[in-house]
C-alpha cells in the first residue's frame, strides 16, 4: 500500500463526484498499490448506499458525524494506512497519471513533507469579467515551475488542500496539534461557512518537522466549480470569511499579525479616485471591504493567542 486516497465529503453534487471517482479509477496506478477512503461527512442522506467504490478492492466508506471539513480530514488522518496520504475534494477530477506522479515527487524530495500542483478551474457557467484578480479565492492555481522550501510566510510553496499530498508524520504532528491546539480545531470550512488555513496549517506541520512545502508541475486536476461560487455574494463572504482564518491561524503560530487600520477620508478619497481612473468594479471594491473586515473580525478574536506583537 503505498499512497492513501482521502475523499471528505457533504452533501455532495452527485454528478461532481462521480467524475471525481471516475477519474480515480482511471489512475495508471495499480489499485492494489493504493487505498480509497470516502469520507462522509454528516450528510443529510447517508453516502455509502449512493456511492459505488466496489471497484476498488482497498476500499472503505466511513461516516464522521461532527460537521466541519476538518473533523473528516482527521478521521482520513487517523485511519489511513500508507506513508503518504492524498486529500481529494468531491469536486476534483483528477490527470490520469496523479497518484503515480505524486508518488514520484514524494520519491524524488524527499526533504518535502507537503506537496500538490495545479488546480485548473472547469467553470459551470462563464467567469464573470469583474472577479479578475480575485480568481484564486475559486482555488485556482497554476504551477509553472517546480518549486520547494521551508520558509513560513508567503504561499509560492504551500499547496492548497485539493490534491494535497502529505507523508504520515506530518499527518501524526497535525492530529497531535489540533488535539492541543484550540485555534487549529476551528480553522476551514464547517457546513456553509467558507473558513479556511485548514490546508496552510496542514502544511505548516511539515515545516515544524524540519521538511519543506512544494508544488509540482506533474501533478495537475480539474476542479469543478459550480455556478453558485460564482456570485457576488460568495465572493464577498469568502474574502470576510477568509481574512478572519488568516489571522486566528498568524496568531495561532506565532505570527506577525497585520494590525487593522482605520482609513482616514483622505484615503478614501484617494481610492475612490483610484477606482474611477482605473474603472475597478465595484464588486471588487466590495471584495476588499470585505477582506477588512475581516481582518479587523480576526484580530479581534486572535487577541488571547497572540504570541509576539502585531506589526505596526
Amino acid at each position: 500500500m503505498k499512497i492513501s486516497v482521502v475523499i471528505c465529503t457533504h452533501n455532495p453534487r452527485e454528478e461532481f463526484l462521480r467524475r471525481t471517482l471516475a477519474s480515480l479509477r482511471g489512475q495508471t496506478l495499480p489499485t492494489i498499490q493504493w487505498e480509497l477512503l470516502v469520507i462522509d461527512n454528516a450528510s443529510t442522506v447517508p453516502l455509502a448506499n449512493r456511492c459505488d467504490i466496489s471497484w476498488q478492492s482497498n476500499s472503505h466508506h466511513l461516516h464522521e458525524p461532527k460537521l466541519g471539513k476538518l473533523n473528516a480530514w482527521l478521521l482520513g488522518m487517523r485511519e489511513a494506512r500508507a506513508e503518504i496520504i492524498l486529500f481529494v475534494d468531491d469536486d476534483n477530477v483528477l490527470a490520469p497519471d496523479y497518484l503515480e506522479q505524486a508518488l514520484l515527487v514524494g520519491e524524488q524530495w524527499p526533504f518535502v513533507g507537503a506537496w500538490g500542483g495545479s488546480v485548473i478551474p472547469e467553470y459551470e457557467i462563464p467567469l464573470p469579467a469583474w472577479v479578475g484578480e480575485e480568481e484564486w479565492r475559486l482555488t485556482v492555481v497554476d504551477v509553472k515551475v517546480d518549486v520547494w522550501s521551508n520558509l513560513r510566510e508567503g504561499y509560492a510553496t504551500i499547496p492548497v488542500g485539493a490534491g494535497l499530498c502529505i507523508r504520515r508524520q506530518v499527518a501524526q504532528k497535525y492530529l497531535e496539534r489540533c488535539a492541543s491546539n484550540p485555534v487549529s480545531a476551528k480553522l476551514d470550512r464547517n457546513g456553509k461557512g467558507l473558513g479556511g488555513y485548514g490546508d496552510i496549517d496542514l502544511a505548516h506541520c511539515a515545516i515544524d518537522l524540519g521538511l519543506g512545502t512544494g508544488k509540482s508541475t506533474r501533478l495537475r486536476l480539474t476542479h469543478l466549480i459550480p455556478a453558485g461560487r460564482l456570485t457576488f455574494d460568495y465572493l464577498v463572504r469568502h474574502a470576510e470569511s477568509d481574512a478572519c482564518s488568516m489571522m486566528l491561524f498568524r496568531a495561532s503560530r506565532g505570527l506577525p499579525l497585520p494590525k487593522p487600520k482605520e482609513h482616514s477620508c483622505l484615503e478614501k478619497l484617494r481610492w475612490f479616485l483610484h477606482r474611477i481612473k482605473n474603472r475597478v468594479p465595484r464588486e471588487r471594491y466590495e471584495i476588499q471591504k470585505a477582506y477588512h473586515r475581516g481582518v479587523a473580525k480576526g484580530f479581534e478574536l486572535a487577541k488571547e493567542f497572540i504570541a509576539q506583537p502585531p506589526q505596526k
